[in-house]
């Protein structure tokens, strides 16, 4: 099946430039130059991975993406042409799975949508549709959620979702940087330095009893991080 990517940016010669690339890749591609037709659409055409762009006129890209993740898992790529690690931090935050500063390579941009699409047909594996359960926690993929045994259920990102599949599959073992960010983000990406602690420390709001002193998701300094079997 033919993957579908919506590039959302009010920069038309940019969209001319990135629709051009991914045609040509063999994706189908539509697009739109304003955030409140970008969540039309996504409702409408169903898109497979979303290319937004931060800075747009009343709705930005930011709110864009809050809006897209109060109700849907789709891939969603960051583009800027402010690089401030403050606003990279911001869209993890939010939920993107990527975020890539203008101006960028071509072929830059096409390693993070081939990582996308290899990382969703990991997800559509038999095996990565099963239940995952580490002590107290389990993991459901069909709903991108964690559930404990007392009931509570936490709704996950995608990306963290896949973080923290990838660290409960190896529960006791220290994972490096470089294995989640290839594991998990499905390239090799040096990122920047706080990407990964970005999302562990998000992750660890949601499932620990206190973040500051997590027990399930821990730091090996220096090493990398662990989930613990508690």
């Amino acid at each position: 099946m033919t993957m579908r990517i919506l590039v959302v940016d009010d920069d038309a010669p940019s969209v001319k430039m990135i629709s051009f690339l991914l045609r040509e890749e063999g994706y189908e591609v539509i697009s739109t130059d304003n955030g409140a037709a970008a969540l039309e659409l996504i409702d409408r055409e169903a898109p497979n991975l979303v290319i937004l762009d931060v800075m747009m006129p009343h709705l930005d890209g930011f709110e864009v993406c809050r809006r897209i993740r109060q109700k849907q898992d789709v891939p969603i790529i960051f583009l800027s042409a402010r690089g401030e690690i403050v606003d990279k931090v911001t869209g993890l935050e939010l939920g993107a799975d990527d975020y890539l500063a203008k101006p960028f390579e071509p072929a830059e941009l096409l390693a993070r949508v081939k990582a996308v699409t290899r990382r969703a047909e990991a997800m559509a594996g038999e095996d990565a549709q099963a239940l995952l359960t580490v002590g107290d926690l389990t993991l459901d993929p069909l709903t991108n959620r964690a559930i404990f045994a007392d009931g509570r259920t936490i709704n996950l990102t995608p990306i963290e979702f896949r973080l923290l599949h990838c660290l409960m599959r190896n529960a006791g073992r220290i994972l490096s940087h470089e294995l989640l960010m290839t594991t998990v983000w499905g390239y090799d990406y040096e990122g920047y330095s706080n990407q990964i602690a970005v999302y562990i420390r998000r992750l660890r709001m949601k499932i620990e009893e206190d973040p500051d002193y997590p027990k399930l998701l821990t730091t090996a300094r220096g090493l990398g991080y662990k989930f613990e079997r508690l």
